[in-house]
Parts: C-alpha cells; structure tokens; sequence
C-alpha cells in the first residue's frame, strides 16, 4: 500500500536515508529541506503523509508549518520529529495539530514501522461500515465524516480514530491504551497522554460546532467514554 510522502528534514544526510529507506517499502517520496520548500510542495501537490521535523533550520519551524496546515487541511496525515525525550516538543506537535510523532534519533526501521501503520489509518474503510451514532453525534467510516447536529466536524485522521473506538464502545469506558491501539494499530513506543490532546481537539470541535463538549466524559484512573 504505497503513498505519496513529503518529508521535511534539514539534515541532508537524515532526510537522504528516511527517504530511501521510506522508498524501499515502495513510497514515492519527496524531501525538502525547508518550511517555505514544504508549503509549496504542499501548494502544488498535496501528499498522503507529511513527515515533518519541529526543528527547521530557518525560517518557520515545523510546528507553524503543521498550524497552517491545518487551516486549510485536516484530513492530511501528519507526522512530526521532536527532540529526544523534548516533552515540550511533543506536546506544541500535538497541539499544533500532529497525528503522531517520532522522537530523535529516529531509526528507520521504526520509522518504517510507524508509516506501515499510518498507511493502514488511511487505507481502511475498504468494506462498507455502519454509520454510528449517539444522540446528535454521527460518524460514517466509509465516508470518513463525522458530524455533530448536522453539522459537519473537520477531524485529523487521528481525532477520527478516537471518535470512532468511542462511538463504538457504545457508553463503554475506553483506557488511553485502547485508544492509543485503536489510533495506530499497535502501542509500541507510545505515550498515552497524546491521546489527551486529541480527546481535547475533539470537545474543542464539538463545542465550535454547536454541541455539547461534555459529550466526551474523562472517567477518572480509567480512560474516556461517551457521555450520552
């Protein structure tokens, strides 16, 4: 299941080897060094995964390129490198908008690991499934739209994901690591907490669209569940 990858990287030799080793697996890929070379890569032809370092050596770093990003696309997958152990990092990633990140020194056959497992977010939805529904919340999989009183929510593939293990544990309590499984497929070198923020994006979205924030209750120790 190849796509089509941009990566944004400025070290050269780092951005030569993600990118060939990305292209063994059969990935059209595209390197740039820059975040002015990435938006207007992203302009011209927008990529099915964007790969994209935090520390760009000039210009905008690669947090302000995923903000503006997700002004204009929310349905991009975008995975982004932070420094080793940076907590910061990983969360102004996730903040700004990241499906996932990658910690450096990134080795590549993680890296190889975790693009096989966003390939398989992006590909599902080959079957027909049911479209979900609890009290004014609406998630089709196949169409991969998820609405709220009608009203149509713009949700990273990840937000998706979470929304969709929710909806389909039926008022069940889901943990952190079974939406973190539910996320990537796997939780190997995974922190849990990242699924806080997307928890968060998504009342966030439900609230500008009209609904009830609450919608998504926090069940202390445990995880998270619908509240309807």
């Amino acid at each position: 299941m190849a796509v089509r990858i941009l990566l944004v990287e400025d070290d050269d030799d780092l951005r030569t080897v993600m990118a060939d080793g990305l292209g063994a697996d059969g990935h059209d890929v595209a390197g740039v060094p820059d975040a002015a070379g990435a938006l207007e890569a992203l302009a011209e032809a927008p990529p099915d995964l964007l790969i994209l370092d935090v520390a760009l050596g000039s210009g905008l770093d690669g947090v302000e390129v995923c903000r503006r990003v997700r002004t204009v696309d929310t349905e991009l997958y975008v995975m982004m490198l932070t420094a080793r152990d940076a907590e910061a990092d990983i969360v102004l990633a996730l903040e700004a908008g990241a499906d996932d990140y990658l910690t450096k020194p990134v080795g590549l056959a993680e890296l190889r690991s975790r693009v096989r497992a966003a390939v398989r977010r992006l590909r599902t939805g080959a079957e027909p499934a049911s479209v979900l529904r609890a009290g004014d919340l609406e998630l089709d999989p196949g169409a991969r739209v998820a609405r709220v009183g009608g009203a149509v929510l713009g949700l990273t593939p990840s937000e998706f994901a979470v929304l969709e293990a929710l909806l389909a544990a039926g008022g069940n309590v889901r943990t952190r690591w079974e939406l973190v499984h539910a996320i990537f497929g796997d939780d190997a070198y995974r922190d849990p907490r990242a699924v806080d923020v997307h928890v968060h994006h998504l009342r966030e979205k439900v609230a500008a669209a009209g609904g009830d924030p609450g919608v998504i209750a926090t069940v202390r120790g445990a995880g998270y569940r619908l509240g309807v």
